[in-house]
């Protein structure tokens, strides 16, 4: 008897979940019923894909390419550094096992050394400290930029309310939606067309 409520329980488990994904779906299968249509109206609650935007937004590519080429430059110096001390250490222990300086040099350059490396380490630490925080702040303008179009356009547009999604497994929170309620396009022409026109007027 306990084996039978099992496997039912298992069945109907199943079921649930096949019920869910069919509500996902365009058109029920065992209906021929259209169906209906939905615009996004004044009053509708919509969504844009949060991906796509920070992908195609002409400010987030700029302010990245800026972030890329400044993250590159203080990597290169590092490696630079990194790899000129590698090679004064290296060249000390060599005149170390070939006995070729006193026990007195040796202890004044094994002290310098040491104190190159703690420099290096504080310098490493500090240059990701800064280029960590340059990331965020060039998000926070990003995001502030978008927040700010976003209230502008929908006080043009009325909505009721503007869900951003993201993910492409299962998007979140929007994991399915009628396409016609995305106005990802919308929003990506009008962040472009006023990035294209704050940038014109710091250009004069």
């Amino acid at each position: 008897m306990k084996k039978i409520h099992l496997i039912f329980s298992t069945v109907a488990a199943t079921a649930v979940v096949v019920l869910l994904a069919a509500g996902c779906a365009s058109k029920d299968s065992q209906t021929n019923e259209e169906p209906q249509e939905v615009k996004a109206v004044a009053g509708s609650i919509v969504y844009f894909n949060m991906d796509r935007v920070l992908a195609e937004y002409d400010m987030a590519s700029d302010l990245s390419s800026v972030m890329e080429t400044k993250a590159n430059s203080i990597n290169e110096e590092l490696n630079r550094r990194g790899t000129k001390l590698e090679s004064d250490i290296k060249a000390f222990q060599d005149k170390i096992n070939k006995g070729l300086m006193t026990q007195s040099v040796a202890d004044v350059q094994s002290q310098r050394l040491q104190q190159q490396q703690y420099d290096f380490q504080n310098y490493t630490a500090q240059k990701q400290a800064e280029i960590a925080e340059e990331q965020q702040v060039m998000m926070n303008q990003i995001a502030d930029a978008i927040k700010s179009f976003l209230d502008s356009f929908n006080a043009e547009k009325g909505y009721a309310m503007i869900l951003a999604t993201q993910g492409d497994i299962l998007p979140l929170p929007v994991a399915c939606g009628n396409t016609d309620l995305d106005i990802t396009d919308d929003i990506l022409e009008g962040l472009n067309a006023a990035y294209v026109k704050e940038k014109g007027k710091k250009s004069e």
